[in-house]
């Protein structure tokens, strides 16, 4: 019994220690990335980094909450998160800012609005996504009320399942834009813009232990998403491998 209880403190040390270890040697960077970042808005940056710097990179998707605990045990190096609580001892910085949108189905009777009121939004249940993402407070900082006060119509856990949902007419969702261009494009979902000027946003956080060096393949990894993310706004062009620089 004892033996079985020391068995996970053990792992966790080997873990550590290899990843200390794995300070000082060259490896692959392993990064982290909640479910909506790194299955629709991840990927060209990471071809554009590993074209650019022939740099190795493996990846994990997993829920935003997991990505946060695999971070603290030194299981990945840098993490891309929909929501940060900025503990201490990490460095954490706005990758990109994505707009919310709600999405219907090409049926429903909001698909030919504009954009979409407050006062709508707080009459309507939606369809809840992925928990721990910070899009129940957005939504509910948005619409000036307690978080506790929203009204959800079903919980899916994930963006998928909310697009399914949405689809057969089940009900209406608040998505990040990006991870509903393939089917607006295609019809099977109809994206409406939120009132406001600006409208809502989302801020993607990328996230690393402070306690690297500048020099640490995590903290250059990070500063260049940023950077790139930049540009890539300022120039309102795609991700492409030549158009970034690394720096140093």
């Amino acid at each position: 019994m004892e033996g079985r209880e020391f068995e996970g403190h053990a792992r966790d040390l080997h873990r550590l220690a290899n990843n200390a270890l794995n300070t000082f040697r060259e490896r692959r960077l392993v990064v982290g990335a909640s479910s909506n970042i790194g299955i629709y808005l991840l990927h060209p940056y990471l071809k554009a980094y590993g074209d650019e710097s022939g740099a190795s990179i493996d990846i994990q998707i997993s829920r935003n909450l997991v990505v946060a605990e695999q971070l603290a045990k030194g299981e990945i190096d840098v993490a891309l998160m929909e929501w940060w609580d900025e503990r201490p001892g990490y460095v954490s910085r706005v990758w990109r800012t994505e707009e919310m949108v709600v999405i219907v189905a090409p049926e429903h009777p909001w698909a030919g609005l504009p954009y979409l009121s407050c006062s709508q939004l707080r009459q309507t249940p939606m369809l809840g996504g992925e928990p721990g993402t910070g899009t129940g407070r957005l939504l509910a900082e948005y619409l000036g009320i307690e978080l506790a006060e929203l009204s959800i119509g079903a919980r899916l856990g994930s963006t998928d399942a909310v697009k399914q949902w949405v689809k057969a007419g089940m009900g209406v969702s608040l998505a990040l834009a990006g991870t509903v261009d393939d089917e607006t494009r295609s019809g099977k979902l109809v994206a409406i813009p939120l009132e406001g000027n600006p409208p809502p946003r989302k801020a993607l956080q990328v996230v690393w232990r402070d306690s690297l060096s500048d020099e640490h393949a995590a903290c250059r990894f990070g500063t260049w998403l940023v950077e790139s993310a930049a540009l890539s706004h300022q120039k309102n062009v795609q991700v492409h491998p030549a158009r970034w620089p690394l720096g140093e």
